[in-house]
């Protein structure tokens, strides 16, 4: 079974997602990341199980820019 593993740098090490179980874990390196999200991954479907619609759709990851100097709207009411 296949899932997305999205990965940031944090301070000291790198965080990986898999946004489709929402399960996170951490590592030293990239492969590490992902080798700690793929046990934790494991271990959720052993416990979880699979969740129903897991893998029957193919997961788009995207980036966008939002204006950090935006203004936000006033609030009706």
């Amino acid at each position: 079974m296949e899932f997305t593993a999205i990965i940031k740098k944090g301070e000291k090490q790198f965080v990986a997602l898999c946004p489709e179980l929402d399960v996170v874990s951490q590592g030293r390196t990239v492969d590490k990341a992902i080798d700690n999200l793929r046990e934790a991954v494991e271990l959720y479907i052993e416990e979880m199980g699979v969740p129903k619609g897991t893998g029957s759709r193919k997961t788009i990851v995207a980036s966008f820019e939002v204006d950090a100097h935006a203004k936000a709207s006033p609030s009706v009411g």
